[in-house]
Order: C-alpha cells, then structure tokens, then sequence
C-alpha cells in the first residue's frame, strides 16, 4: 500500500488562499454584543423586511413575487395552467424552493378558503384551511390563474406607478409594490411571526372598507366605527360585537376579536349541523374537544359525533339525546371547546422599511398616501407620453405645411444620413421630430392623413392642460382614488360572510344539568374494575361478572350524586363523581378505573372511598409506627380537579388507609404480634395532605406497622390492656381467648 504524502501548508504563500480560508481555526475573542450586532442582527432585518411583515399594498414579498409572476404569464384571462409551471417561472423571482412557492399559492387559493377576496382561481385540490386533514393535491395535478380581482392589483403597474429592482440574480426586475387600487392590506387575514416581531391582521368586508377609506379621503377626522362595523372572515360565523374592543383595535391596531360557530338545529333528526366555524380553528380540533368532554363526562347531552364535511363544504352533525335543549348545549360547547375563538390582532405594517403597530385609521391614512403617489406617477406618466407625442405631431405639422418643400429636401439629399439634419434646417424642428417625419410612409401624404393629425394635436393639448390640472390639484387626485374605490366596491365587495351578533347568551354552570339522584351499588374488583348497579335492579341482577382470576374484594351503597376518591401508590389521589361512571348490569365488567381517571401507566390503586359530604377524616397508618390524621376536607377543591398531589406522606412507607366519618377506634397490629387500640380523637386532626403524623405505636427493631382495623366490640377478652392513656405505646400481645382476626389492608 503507498504511502500518503503529509503536505504541509504554508500560509505565507499567496495561493494557499484559494483553497484554505484565511484564519481558520484562530481563536478569537468578541463581545457577545458585538456578535449578535454583526450576525443575528443583518438576519433579523431580513426576516422582518423580506419575509413576514406585509407592506402597505397587502403583501409579503413571496405573495407578489408569485403574483406578479402569473401577471407576466397573462394569466389574467384565458383559462388555467399547472400549478407546477407557474411555480417553476416564479423560482426565477423567488429561489426559495418550489414546496414553499406552492404552498404560498394554495393559501392564496379560492379553493383553500383562507381569504375573505382570494387572488388565484383553483382548479383541482387546494385543500381547506378548515381542515387540517383535507390536504392539497401535488402541483403537478391542479391548476390556476388570477381572479377577476387580482386585476385590480396590476392596474397601471407598467405606467412607472411603483418602483421596480432587480430580481436575485439581476436578470429580471419585479416591482417593490403593487399599485393596488383598493387597501388590500385589511381585505384579507394576514398573518406571519419574525425574529422579534410578529403581524396579525384581520380582514373586513371589502364594502365597508371601501367606504371608511372614502370617508377618511373626504374627512381625515372620520369616526371609523360608523362605516366599518367589523371585522368580517372567510369561514363565516358570527362575530361578538364588543364596541370598546373594536375602538382599541381601530385605534392602537391591538385587540382580539371573539368569533362563534354558527349552527342549525334539525328537529326532525334531533341533531346539531355546525357549518361555519372559527378561522383560528380547525374541524378537526373541533371534535377532539368534544371527544374529551364526552370521555370525562363534562357533556351528556351527545349520542353521537361525525363530521359529514364533503364537496358541498364543512358540516359538523351533534347528534342529541332525548329532551336536550339545543340552544343550551351549543351555549355550553360555545364556552367549553373553539366552536368560540379568539382571534389576536396585531396590525403590524412595514411602512417604507420600517415596521409599526398601525390602528385601522392609521393604515388607512398609509394607504391613502401611498395611492396618491401611484396616481401622481401614473398621471405624470401619461402627461410625458402625451407631451412627447405632441412634440413629435407638432413637427409633424410644420412639414405637411410644405410637403412640397419637404419633398423636394429629401430628393436633393445626396445620402440618407443627411437628410435628418436638412429637414431641422429647413423647417427649424428638433431631431425627434425629424426622425419622425423621416418615417411617414408615402401613402400618409394625403388630406385625410393631415387634418387628422392635426386633429390629434388640439385633444392632445386639451388631455395635457387635464393632466397638468391633476398634478396641480391634490383634490382632483383623491376624486379619482374615490372614483377607483367606487368601482371596486361595486364589483367585489358582496355581502358579509361573518354575522355580527349584538347580543350573546352565555354559558353559566350554575344553571347545569342537576345530577340525578338515586340509590346504587358500587362493585370494586381486585383488578381494579367497578361497576355501578342501581340498587332498585339489584335483586333482578344475577352474580356479579368479573374476568378469570379477578375478584370483588369492596362493596359500596351509596348515591349517584356522591364523590369517588381513589388513593394511588404514588402518593397521589384522584377523585371522579359516582355520576361519571355509567350505570352497568351484574353481566357486565364495569369501567376500569385506572383509565377512566387518566392514571399514569405504573400506577396501582390501594384506596377507595365514597365522600357524600367533605366531613370525617383520612387516617394514614405507616410502617414507622406514625399515624396522620387529615381532615378530609383537605381534599376538597372549587374546581373540577380530577387529580391531587402529595395526598400522604412519603417519609416512611404507607401500611394502610382508612376513611371515618367521625372519631373512631381502630386496631393497629405489628409484624411482633402487639395490637394497638387507638381513639383517633387522641390525634390533633390537620390540614396539610402530606403531614408525616404523630408517633403513636413504637415499634422494636426489625418490626413494622403491618395493618389497621376498625375495632369491634367483643374482639378483645381483655380490651383495656390494649388501651392506653399515654402516646406513643408498644401495645399488648393477644392473648388465647381474644379473637385475633384482622381485617388487614
């Protein structure tokens, strides 16, 4: 094998340059200010201004490189292209990747419904904003073009009405604005998170917009409230009207915005057909909730749950049981899951490069700004082509004064480079105008070409003392935005999608569903299954079934409408209403109890109790001899909170639970064979869950606290030796006549 020459590089030599960066590997030391100064500052700025914040024509740079790219491709009127090819042309504007390209596209899709006024007509699947399962076919299969609207985007565009630069690799320029005729900026829901900064903007209905935006021109003071009434989305619904929230949100550009479902009640099928919801949510994250407040008991009033969205659009169907007031439901479900969002306004806007936090009126006054100058440009535009155009018919009419004159230069011109200059000195016009007239073919030489040329001259003076008279007067220029905002209102603007609701009915628990009343039967298995019987069919019931190897080791009576607490080996308590478990039949397992209260994996169950009233007291008998008494009271909570921690002490290992509804004795029994008489109502009771106790049954070396019983009358020949006044005791050996049965834990 041959060997490998070691090179040596020597950095003194001017050519290891090209193939070794010069420093590498040095060691520097920078301040961290500097760093972020010189690194992450220089890409902040480009996330802000090239990438997330719209500008004040509506768009974020990747919005109008695409557009403008299907403009280009005259995609404003015949019929559609692939997706793929217009994602293709649109790479040489924005090199970014076609997915991101695409992307960008489907959302500002008719068929993807993320806009109030989409700019792209679809063909194919675009997918829905609605859902987040329904997902958008590749590029290859669909098509588009632009909307009728999207003309109002490029009007003028070639008449110098906004800057143009070049593309990424200067082969090709795109305009740093669209001359938009309308304030596209509050027509469509925009939204995108920067480094440091975040935008938020809601959509309103193109007509009312157009006429707050008309107002503003007329009068800069104008009460924005009085023409724009509400923010107005794509997926409909109704919008809570909140008149101090909406004055914030117009006037520092901040605030959120409460929007509901909207929902049908049919009688016939006793069901619920939600067809409109939030736009900050989706069906899918609709039904999960629900689900979840099926599983947990918190909604009874469902029997059944699908979603039936197809081609005709979204459809959510509640089926309901029997007696359900469906108003009241939706009211509940309106408070419990998304069917009512919020949607957070941010009006963040780059305003020539720099981003601020506009109210309604403020972007609008940006707009209205910016509209004039487009217009001015536009109309100096025209004015300099009309100008130019006359300069050149003004020659044009000293020589068909003299046609003869000028026929007879150009004959006795010996070359045809000369014949420019002669016709300058032989009527005194400039070169322009000589090229010009150079050009007329013989064939215009006659009358009916001359007065029509001079014609054109006296409108093109007229149309040039117009023009000069827009420039001169700022009022005219607003009349003709006016004008514009007219039009565009009449054609695009529609009716509201989203309702405003005036009024709205809330939710109060109070006046929930009372949770029935009546006697039942509680089955706890050794595996950790319980069945809830009513005691009324009890005695129609056969023997309880429980799977092979299982057993009922508790039996409870109580109320449907008591309290469950279920005290776990991890020091953990969880409680459930006896309502939240279903009523079963003896043929049946029951619920496992470990799943229905969401235990974790590794968790064993070692205590139950039923709690009608929060009075009595836990008593927690451990290993080291101590016994805590807690009132059980501790565990009570104002919330619907299904899980407690630190529910007992874990300083020394549990040896058994008890629940007494009020002082009591028990039993306490070593693994030496001493039992214990204890009156709990020697113990101070306390309300902190995990207190470590007293110290109530000494123990000897190598021997523990095993267990713990209710004592019974009689279980004792002896009894008092037993007892004892003093605490902590050792306690007294049983003797032959007493009855050493234990109920142990």
């Amino acid at each position: 094998m041959a060997k490998r020459k070691k090179e040596i590089i020597d950095n003194s030599n001017p050519l290891a340059d090209n193939v070794h960066i010069q420093g590498a590997g040095t060691v520097k030391e920078e301040h961290i200010v500097d760093t972020l100064t010189s690194n992450f500052m220089p890409y902040a700025m480009s996330v802000i201004l090239s990438r997330a914040i719209p500008e004040i024509d509506g768009f974020k740079p990747s919005h109008r490189k695409l557009l403008y790219t299907m403009y280009n491709m005259g995609l404003l009127q015949g019929g559609t292209v692939k997706s793929a090819n217009i994602v293709g042309r649109t790479m040489q504007l924005n090199p970014h990747g076609d997915a991101s390209i695409y992307e960008t596209m489907i959302r500002l899709s008719r068929g993807n419904e993320s806009l109030l006024y989409p700019y792209v007509e679809s063909k194919g699947n675009f997918g829905k904003a609605y859902s987040k399962n329904m997902m958008y076919a590749a590029s290859r299969y669909t098509e588009a073009k632009l909307a009728p609207i999207s003309k109002e985007l490029f009007e003028d565009i070639n008449k110098n009405t906004v800057d143009f630069v070049d593309n990424y690799d200067n082969t090709m320029k795109e305009p740093t604005l669209l001359p938009v005729t309308f304030p596209s900026i509050l027509a469509n829901v925009t939204t995108g998170i920067a480094a440091g900064m975040a935008s938020s903007i809601a959509s309103f209905n193109l007509g009312e917009l157009c006429d707050t935006t008309i107002a503003l021109i007329k009068n800069p003071e104008h009460e924005i409230s009085e023409t724009l009434l509400a923010p107005d989305f794509i997926g409909g619904g109704y919008v809570i009207y909140d008149r101090e929230e909406f004055e914030k949100i117009y006037s520092t550009g901040r605030g959120s915005v409460k929007v509901r479902a909207k929902y049908s009640y049919d009688k016939a099928y006793n069901c619920i057909d939600i067809t409109e919801i939030p736009p900050t949510t989706t069906s899918e994250a609709i039904i999960d909730k629900i689900v979840e407040l099926v599983k947990n008991n918190k909604v009874r009033e469902l029997s059944d749950l699908r979603d039936e969205t197809d081609l005709k659009g979204l459809r959510i169907t509640l089926d309901l049981k029997r007696g359900t007031d469906p108003d009241k439901l939706m009211a509940k479900l309106f408070k419990m899951t998304p069917l009512e969002d919020t949607f957070s306004c941010n009006f963040n806007v780059l305003i020539k490069g720099t981003p601020k936090v506009l109210g309604v009126a403020d972007i609008l006054k940006e707009w209205i700004d910016f509209r004039i100058e487009c217009v001015r440009r536009r109309t100096q535009f025209t004015l300099d082509k009309k100008a130019e155009r006359l300069h050149l018919l003004q020659g044009l009419e000293k020589i068909l004064l003299d046609i003869d004159k000028a026929i007879k230069i150009i004959r006795e011109t010996e070359t045809e480079t000369e014949v420019v200059p002669n016709l300058m000195i032989g009527f005194g016009i400039d070169r322009l105008q000589a090229e010009y007239v150079a050009e007329i073919k013989l064939r215009h030489l006659n009358r009916e070409y001359i007065l029509k040329r001079t014609k054109d001259i006296e409108d093109l003076i007229k149309e040039i003392a117009e023009l000069e008279g827009i420039l001169a007067s700022k009022n005219k220029i607003k009349k003709i935005i006016i004008n514009e905002l007219q039009e565009v209102s009449k054609k695009y603007s529609g009716q509201r999608k989203s309702q405003i609701l005036y009024e709205v009915s809330e939710y109060n628990e109070s006046e929930a569903v009372e949770v029935p009343d009546y006697p039942v039967t509680l089955f706890i298995t050794k595996e950790g299954y319980l069945n809830k019987i009513r005691t009324a069919n009890l005695r129609m019931s056969g023997e309880q079934k429980v799977k092979e190897g299982d057993e009922v080791v508790r039996t409870f009576e109580c109320s449907n409408k008591d309290e469950l607490l279920a005290f776990t080996d991890k020091a953990q308590v969880y409680k459930a209403k006896i309502d939240d478990f279903p009523d079963g039949k003896a043929s049946q397992l029951g619920s496992f109890v470990a799943s229905k209260l969401d235990m974790e994996p590794d968790e064993k169950t070692i205590f139950v109790c039923i709690i009608r009233e929060y009075k009595g007291y836990m008593i927690f008998a451990f290993e080291n001899g101590k016994v805590a008494k807690v009132d059980i009271s501790a565990y009570q909570t104002k919330t619907n909170r299904k899980k407690l921690l630190k529910a007992y002490s874990l300083k020394s290992p549990l040896s058994a639970v008890e629940y007494i509804e009020e002082d009591t004795e028990l039993v306490l029994c070593s693994t030496s064979g001493r039992m214990l008489i204890l009156n709990t109502g020697s113990l101070a009771s306390k309300s902190t869950k995990d207190t470590i106790g007293v110290s109530v049954m000494t123990q000897k070396k190598n021997h523990k606290l095993e267990s713990m019983h209710f004592y019974e009358e009689g279980e004792f020949d002896k009894a008092w030796r037993f007892r004892t006044k003093n605490l902590p005791a050792a306690g007294a050996l049983p003797g032959p006549a007493d009855n050493t049965a234990q109920i142990t834990f």
